[in-house]
C-alpha cells in the first residue's frame, strides 16, 4: 500500500517489515499490524480450532467483538506493539506484546496466536525473534506471558528460542519470565533456524517431485524448449508437466493448457514466455499453490526502467503467495544426484556428477562457468543461475550447501553482492567445512549489473577483500583460477603447512617450480629434485616416494617434460599410485605430453579414488596449492571468541543516541564534550583539549592543564599530519605563544578557530581507530598507523563487526605498517590495550547503527598502555541494516 492510503498511520513502522523463509521452506510476510487488519483478524479468528482458542484467550470465544478487535488492530508501535504474519491476503500467525506499567517499564507480556494450517511450520519462533528485536530497540528487558499448561508448542517456542527461561506454576497456570538482550545461545538459535529453513527452501528447488514448463513453442525451438528437452535428455526423476494452451503433445509430451489444469501441487515451475506475459503466469501459478518458480524469461530491469517496473511486480505477485523466484533472466538449475537428475536449464548437455557445487549470476557467465568445468572434467554437484536475483541468491546456496553431503567445495563467481554482512556470515560457517572459492570484480558504485538490487558504498574496494579473507573465502581473480582451485581443494587433501617439495625431470623446469612457490609465499623445503630426463620409472617412483615420505613436506609439487625413455602416461600413473598413498596434496604439470588426465586417479587406502590435479602451466599449479594452503591455515586458527568488553553501559549508550537524535532528527556532529561522554559509556576514555583562539588563550589552556602541552590543528584537511598540524612538548608560556603564532601562520589557509591544546601524553605512535556505517556494509571498522602509512601508502586494515577476539588480533597485526607497532624496530606498543580499544568500537558500531561515523585519532600507542587524544563522533538516522536480528529474506 502507499503512504497516502488512510488505513496506515502515520507512526507505521515500515521498517519492520520483512519476508521471512519458514521452516518447511515456504514464505511468509511479517509485518506491523494496521487498523485495515480488521476483517482479516475475524477471518483469522473463525478459522481456528476451538483448542487453538481456549489456548489463546483462555475461553471459548467463538467470535471476537468488535471492541476487542479494534484494541488489537490499533496500536501505538512502542508501549504496544502488534505483528502479523501473512500470505496472500491472509493472517496465518499474530504475535503482540503491550508493556507493563507504561513508556519506561522494562517488562513487558507477549502473545502469539499461529493459524492451525501453518502450526509446527516456526511461524511462533520467527514472531518472537522480530518482537524481542523490537522491543529491546524500544527499551524493554523482559517478556512474561503466561500459558496454559496444555499449550505445550508455546511453552516450547520460548525455552527453544535460547532465553534463559523462568517458570512458575500458580492457579492452573504456567508463568514464563525472560530477558530478551541476544546472547550466545539465543543468537546461535536463531542463525540454525535461519540455515535450517533457507536450506530447506532451496533444497525444495533444486530437488523438486514435479516439474511444469510454461512457454514451450509447438516445434520445440524455443528457450522453453531447450529447457523440456535438457530436462527429458537428463533423464529427470519426477513428474513433468507441459503447459500449452492449444497444443495436444509436444516432443511426444501430452500438455495441459493451464496451470491450474494439472489439478495436483506443483513443486517448480519453469516460465519461459515473453516478459510482458509473465506476471500472468506468475498470478495462476500463486493461486495454484505452486512452491516454487524458474524465471527463464529477459526483459526485466536489465532492459530499462519498464523492465525494472516489472520485475517489481515479479517479486512482489511470488512473496504475496508465498513462493520463491529463481531469476528473472535465469541460465536455470541442475541437480546431477542420480535420484534427481536436474538439467532445469538451457545448458546443452548435463555436466558430470560430482561434488563441486556452483553458483553464477548471469546467463552468459553461467554458459562460461559450465563450459570451463567441462573441459576439467570436474564433476558438479549443482549448478545455480540467479539472473537478476531479486529472490534467490548466493547467499541461499550457501545455506543449502553448509549441509549438503554431496557437496565437498564450493565455486561463486558473483557480479554483485545484496547483502554482504550476510553473506560474509554465512560463508564463514561454510568455509569452516568446506572451501568456497569466489571470483568477484571490485566493489563500487560502477559494478552494479543490470538488473540487480544493490546498495550503492562508500566503502573502499580493500575493505570488500578484507571481508573475504575475514570469512575464510578463497578469492580468485577468474573462471579459470576458480577452477584451478576447484581441481585441488575437491580432490586433493588440504595441506597442514607451507612446506613443499618440488620433484621436476628438468633443472630448468625444478627452478620454475621452486621460484613460483617462494612467489607465493610457500616454503621449498625439499628440492627442488631433478631426476635425470632419461630415467626409468622406478627413479621416478622413488624420488616421489622420499618426497612425499620427507616429515618436513606438507605437499608436493611434480612438474616434467617428455621423458627419453619412460612414457609420459606411464608416469602419470606413478605420480597418482604414490600420491593417493599418502594425506598430503599434489599438484602437476605434463609440459607437451598429452592424454595424462585420465591416468592421474588412483585408489586411496581408505578405497577412495584420489585424482591428482594437473595444470598447463607450474605456475598455475602452485597458485592454487597457495591458495588452497592458505585456507587451511584460516582454518585451523584459533578465531576466538565474540568480542565482549567488559564496563560498557549499552542502556547508556542507547539513551544517549537516543536523545540527540529526538532534538537533531537528520543528525549531526557531535560537541567535543558530547564525543567525551558517549565515548565514556563505552570506557573509552578522551584526553581533553581546549578550544584556543589566540595565543593568550592558548596560554590560558597550557597553565590551566599544566605543562608540557602541545597546541595542534583540528582542521580536517591536516588534523592528521603531525609533522605539520602540530607542535609538542611545549613547556613555557613564550614556547606556545611561539607555536601558535608559527602554526596559524603555516595553516591560514584552513581559517581561524581551528586550534586546541591538550596535556603532552607520553610519547609514543600514533594511530587510528575508525568505523563507519556504510549502506552496504553496514558497520566498517578499520585500523591503521597515522600520518603518511595511511595519508599517503592507504594502508589500512577493515573488518566487519560483529567481532571475535581473533578478527580483532588479526586486524591490528594485517596493516603493513605493524613492524612499526610489534616491537621489531624498538619498544613494542601494548597490544592488549589496542586490541581492547578496536574491540570497544567495534560493539558501539555494531549495535548503534545511528554512529555514523566514529574516529579515534590520533590514538597514541606505547608500551604501557595508550591514550586516546583526538575523537570525533556523527550521527544519523539508523540505516536499515540488512542483517539485523530480525530474521529476514535478502
Amino acid at each position: 500500500m502507499s503512504d497516502v492510503e488512510p488505513s496506515i498511520p502515520a507512526d507505521y513502522p515500515r521498517e519492520w517489515e520483512a519476508d521471512v523463509v519458514l521452516r518447511d521452506g515456504s514464505v511468509a510476510h511479517v509485518r506491523p499490524i494496521r487498523p485495515d487488519d480488521a476483517e482479516r483478524i475475524h477471518r483469522f479468528h473463525a478459522a481456528q480450532s476451538e483448542e487453538s482458542i481456549y489456548l489463546r484467550f483462555f475461553a471459548p470465544i467463538k467470535r471476537l467483538s468488535d471492541r476487542d478487535v479494534r484494541r488489537f488492530t490499533h496500536v501505538d508501535y512502542v508501549e504496544r506493539v502488534a505483528l502479523v504474519a501473512t500470505v496472500g491476503d491472509d493472517i496465518i500467525g499474530i504475535g503482540r506484546y503491550d508493556r507493563l506499567g507504561g513508556r519506561d517499564a522494562t517488562s513487558a507480556e507477549v502473545a502469539f496466536n499461529v493459524a492451525d494450517s501453518f502450526q509446527g511450520r516456526g511461524v511462533g519462533s520467527v514472531m518472537l525473534e522480530h518482537l524481542a528485536a523490537i522491543g529491546a530497540e524500544n527499551g524493554v528487558a523482559e517478556f512474561v506471558a503466561d500459558v496454559l499448561p496444555q499449550n505445550r508448542k508455546m511453552i516450547q517456542v520460548f525455552t527453544e528460542a535460547g532465553y534463559d527461561v523462568s517458570r512458575n506454576f500458580d492457579d492452573g497456570v504456567i508463568s514464563v519470565r525472560f530477558e530478551i538482550e541476544p546472547n550466545e545461545k539465543s543468537q546461535a538459535v536463531r542463525l540454525a533456524r535461519e540455515q535450517r529453513a533457507e536450506s530447506q527452501s532451496v533444497r525444495a528447488l533444486l530437488n523438486p517431485s514435479s516439474i511444469a514448463v510454461v512457454g514451450v513453442s509447438r516445434d520445440g525451438r524455443s528457450v522453453g524448449g531447450r529447457v523440456l528437452a535438457n530436462l527429458v535428455e537428463g533423464g529427470y526423476r519426477g513428474t513433468l508437466h507441459v503447459v500449452h494452451p492449444e497444443a495436444g503433445t509436444i516432443e511426444g509430451l501430452p500438455t495441459v493448457p493451464s496451470i491450474s489444469a494439472i489439478g495436483e501441487p506443483v513443486d517448480l515451475v519453469v516460465i519461459a514466455v515473453p516478459a510482458p506475459k509473465v506476471l500472468d503466469v506468475v498470478a495462476e501459478c500463486g493461486g495454484a499453490g505452486v512452491r516454487a518458480l524458474l524465471v527463464v524469461s529477459a526483459g526485466f530491469a536489465e532492459s530499462g526502467p519498464e523492465g525494472a517496473e516489472r520485475q517489481a511486480q515479479l517479486l512482489a505477485l511470488a512473496r504475496r503467495h508465498g513462493m520463491r523466484v529463481v531469476g528473472p533472466n535465469s541460465f536455470g538449475l541442475i541437480n546431477t544426484r542420480e535420484d534427481t537428475r536436474l538439467n532445469a536449464s538451457i545448458a546443452y548437455e548435463m555436466p558430470p556428477a560430482g561434488h563441486l557445487g556452483l553458483f553464477a549470476q548471469s546467463g552468459a557467465l553461467g554458459i562460461a562457468v559450465l563450459a570451463s568445468a567441462g573441459r576439467r572434467g570436474l564433476g558438479l554437484s549443482d549448478f545455480a543461475s540467479a539472473g537478476n536475483r531479486i529472490d534467490v541468491s548466493g547467499n541461499d546456496l550457501l545455506q543449502y550447501w553448509i549441509d549438503d553431503d554431496d557437496t565437498h567445495a564450493v565455486g561463486l563467481y558473483l557480479e554483485s553482492v545484496g547483502n554482504p554482512r550476510k553473506f560474509t556470515r554465512i560463508a564463514r560457517q561454510l568455509a569452516l567445512r568446506k572451501p568456497v572459492v569466489v571470483v568477484k570484480s571490485e566493489v563500487s558504485a560502477f559494478g552494479r549489473p543490470p538488473g540487480h538490487r544493490v546498495r550503492e558504498t562508500r566503502t573502499p574496494p580493500r575493505a570488500f577483500r578484507e571481508m573475504l579473507r575475514q570469512s575464510g573465502v578463497i578469492r580468485v581473480g577468474n573462471v579459470h583460477q576458480l577452477f584451478d582451485v576447484a581441481q585441488l581443494v575437491v580432490n586433493q587433501p588440504l595441506p597442514k603447512g607451507r612446506r613443499v617439495a618440488v620433484v621436476a625431470n628438468s633443472d630448468a623446469l625444478g627452478a620454475l617450480c621452486g621460484d613460483a612457490a617462494l612467489s607465493w609465499k610457500l616454503d621449498v623445503t625439499r628440492g627442488p629434485v631433478a631426476v635425470a630426463a632419461d630415467a626409468s620409472e622406478d627413479a621416478f617412483r622413488d624420488a616421489l616416494v622420499a618426497a612425499f615420505a620427507d616429515e618436513n613436506v606438507d605437499s608436493v609439487v611434480a612438474s616434467f617434460i617428455p621423458p627419453l625413455i619412460t612414457g609420459g602416461r606411464d608416469v602419470a600413473r606413478t605420480v597418482a599410485a604414490v600420491s593417493a598413498q599418502y594425506d598430503k596434496p599434489c599438484v602437476t604439470t605434463f609440459l607437451g605430453i598429452d592424454g595424462v588426465s585420465d591416468d592421474l586417479s588412483a585408489s586411496a587406502p581408505d578405497g577412495s579414488t584420489r585424482i591428482v590435479p594437473s595444470y598447463p602451466m607450474p605456475e598455475d599449479g602452485v597458485r592454487a596449492l597457495a591458495a588452497a594452503t592458505n585456507y587451511a591455515e584460516w582454518r585451523g586458527r584459533d578465531r576466538g571468541e565474540p568480542v565482549a568488553p567488559l564496563g560498557i553501559d549499552r542502556k547508556g549508550v542507547h539513551e544517549m543516541v537516543r536523545s540527540i537524535m529526538a532534538e537533531s532528527p537528520d543528525g549531526r556532529e557531535l560537541t567535543a564534550d558530547e564525543t567525551a561522554q558517549l565515548l565514556a559509556l563505552a570506557r573509552i576514555s578522551v584526553w581533553p583539549s581546549v578550544p584556543a583562539r589566540s595565543p593568550k588563550e592558548a596560554v590560558d589552556a597550557a597553565e590551566e592543564l599544566g605543562f608540557p602541552v602541545v597546541v595542534k590543528s583540528i582542521a580536517p584537511q591536516v588534523r592528521h599530519q603531525v609533522a605539520s598540524a602540530l607542535r609538542a612538548d611545549l613547556r613555557s608560556p613564550l614556547a606556545v605563544v611561539e607555536a601558535y603564532e608559527a602554526l596559524a601562520e603555516r595553516l591560514e589557509e584552513y581559517g581561524p578557530d581551528q586550534f586546541v591544546v591538550q596535556k603532552m601524553a607520553t610519547p609514543g605512535i600514533g594511530c587510528s581507530v575508525t568505523s563507519v556505517e556504510d549502506p552496504l556494509f553496514g558497520p566498517v571498522v578499520s585500523f591503521s598507523v597515522s600520518g603518511p602509512p595511511t595519508d599517503l601508502l592507504d594502508d589500512v586494515g577493515y573488518r566487519n563487526p560483529p567481532l571475535t577476539t581473533g578478527d580483532v588480533s588479526e586486524l591490528v597485526s594485517s596493516i603493513k605498517a605493524w613492524p612499526l607497532l610489534d616491537g621489531s624496530r624498538g619498544r613494542g606498543i601494548d597490544r592488549a590495550a589496542i586490541e581492547d580499544l578496536v574491540a570497544r568500537v567495534s560493539v558501539l558500531a555494531d549495535e548503534n547503527p545511528e554512529i555514523a561515523h566514529l574516529e579515534l585519532n590520533p590514538v597514541s600507542t606505547h608500551p604501557g598502555g595508550l591514550d586516546v587524544l583526538g575523537a570525533r563522533i556523527t550521527l544519523a538516522p539508523a540505516s536499515l541494516r540488512q542483517d539485523s536480528g530480525r530474521r529476514a529474506m535478502t
